[in-house]
């Protein structure tokens, strides 16, 4: 009888450390599953970094952070080269032909042009687009597109 009951007694710990155990696997199985998920999502977006950093200008640092540069215009113009926002700028001074004043471009982005103080950062956008040749800022304060 001593045996019957020590092979019932090993049992039930068996059984209880194969519970415990299947218990156990399912929590790695799922973690598993996660890290997979995690492992997709971190390449997709290297994927993506990799793609932007293909065509995005170069990025500098100025008093600790990162800002664009806008290169200067070469004799064969690549508009690419710029960030999209000072694309949708020149564009915009392009489309008009003629003499833009910063209200006329800051209206056609569908900025707030009566508020004071919102115009300064398209006006160095402008200024820096015509510092760098890709505009030609006129003496009245104007600017127009470069042929």
């Amino acid at each position: 009888m001593q045996e019957l009951e020590r092979i019932t007694a090993r049992r039930s710990e068996l059984d209880a450390l194969a519970e415990e155990l299947a218990k156990r696997l399912r929590e790695v199985q799922a973690e598993r599953e996660e890290l997979a998920v995690a492992e997709r999502v971190l390449n997709r977006l290297a994927e993506q970094d990799r793609a932007a950093a293909a065509v995005a200008p170069v990025p500098a640092r100025v008093a600790g952070r990162a800002v664009l540069l806008i290169p200067h215009r070469s004799e064969s113009p690549d508009e690419s080269a710029l960030p999209g926002d000072y694309r949708k700028i020149l564009a915009i001074v392009r489309a008009v032909g003629g003499p833009v004043q910063v209200k006329g471009v800051g209206e056609e982005l569908g900025l707030e042009v009566t508020v004071r103080g919102k115009l300064d950062p398209l006006r160095a956008k402008l200024t820096k687009l015509a510092d760098r040749g890709w505009l030609h800022k006129r003496p009245d304060g104007r600017f127009t597109a470069r042929r």
